[in-house]
């Protein structure tokens, strides 16, 4: 796959980003220097390799699943700048 000076026109363009007319060739040869990195990754045989998330192996520290007091009602409300029968009370946005 080869990116022209259009199609490079239209990525910016969808990306909102400005390129001026003289730089969209460097722009599309870019592109296909990506593309060609992306083809050769393609060449890559991956037979046997475990997808993984690091490079080194690691596993995410996990908390123990606790059931809590909760309840915790007028402590949360006493951080509310207005708290009117139990709840956060919020200025009218709908006009």
């Amino acid at each position: 796959m080869s990116i022209d000076t259009s199609t490079a026109a239209r990525v910016a363009k969808l990306a909102r980003i400005r390129v001026e007319e003289d730089a969209l060739p460097a722009l599309a040869e870019e592109f296909n220097t990506i593309l060609g990195f992306i083809e050769q990754l393609g060449e890559v045989d991956v037979d046997g390799v475990e997808p993984m998330v690091s490079v080194t192996p690691m596993r995410l520290p996990r908390r123990a699943d606790e059931v809590t007091d909760g309840g915790q009602q007028s402590r949360v409300l006493s951080n509310a700048p207005d708290a009117r029968e139990g709840f956060f009370a919020v200025p009218k946005v709908v006009e």
